[in-house]
């Protein structure tokens, strides 16, 4: 069996400066001074957002989940309901205390994509708010690896700090695995499902 092909990166994004990927230093300097930096507790737009998450499920029940960028858990706590298994993983400790705190059934690690990506048969991997923090090579490796469903969900706004603005991640998503069984963007997020990735 060949291999499937590297996902490519448009020629824009390679003529420009890249940014360097955000590494976990930057999120526990965030979490150092607010232990909710984007509000997910509290902010209207996250509410929305994680029910339009859960929404793009379609009702489907899942054997085994990856959560990538899981942060302090609030969308974790809502995807336990969708799944037999569910392994959630971020790049700081800080985060993942609170997370334990609010999710003490689900297998929470610290890891860094693409290097520490787990292994594992997972069916559905749910990315929200997380790939537009690595560079292009960490993007093409991570894209990658995933298999079974991708729900991808990402803020369509300015991103200066960020290697990539959501719109560019889906645009990449969209070159690998192609149309989206299911999409639901607005002007805030871009929100994407495909099924069968990798196959």
């Amino acid at each position: 069996m060949e291999p499937a092909p590297r996902t490519p990166l448009p020629t824009t994004l390679e003529m420009r400066v890249v940014r360097e990927r955000l590494r976990p230093d930057f999120f526990d300097a965030l979490y150092a001074t607010d232990p909710d930096p984007w509000g997910f507790e509290t902010s209207e737009y996250e509410a929305t957002k994680y029910a339009a998450t859960i929404a793009a499920l379609e009702g489907r029940h899942f054997k085994n989940t990856l959560e990538i960028g899981c942060s302090i858990g609030v969308l974790t706590q809502l995807l336990e309901d969708h799944t037999d298994g569910l392994v959630a993983i971020d790049v700081s400790e800080a985060a993942l205390e609170r997370a334990r705190a609010r999710n003490p059934d689900v297998n929470l690690q610290r890891r860094e994509i693409p290097e520490d990506y787990p292994d594992g048969d997972f069916d559905l991997v749910v990315a929200s708010e997380v790939l537009y923090y690595l560079d292009p090579p960490a993007l093409r490796d991570t894209i990658d690896r995933f298999t079974g469903t991708l729900l991808a969900v990402h803020w369509r706004g300015p991103t200066e700090r960020y290697p990539f603005t959501g719109d560019e991640v889906h645009e990449q998503l969209k070159a690998r695995f192609g149309a989206p069984a299911y999409s639901a963007w607005t002007d805030k997020y871009a929100l994407d499902r495909w099924d069968a990735c990798g196959s």
